[in-house]
């Protein structure tokens, strides 16, 4: 599944969702580099 995570203020790479962390982030891959950051939620309505 495809997530969208912030790092910083201002970067947001998509990859390929690898985890959930404890402290609220996620872990993503983008071919051979994983990156944690914070996930952006998206928004209905």
């Amino acid at each position: 599944m495809l997530r969208t995570v912030t790092i910083g203020s201002c970067v947001s790479i998509q990859g390929i969702f690898v985890k959930a962390l404890e402290n609220g982030f996620i872990r993503i891959k983008v071919d051979n580099n994983t990156y944690d950051g914070r996930p952006i939620v998206q928004r209905t309505g």
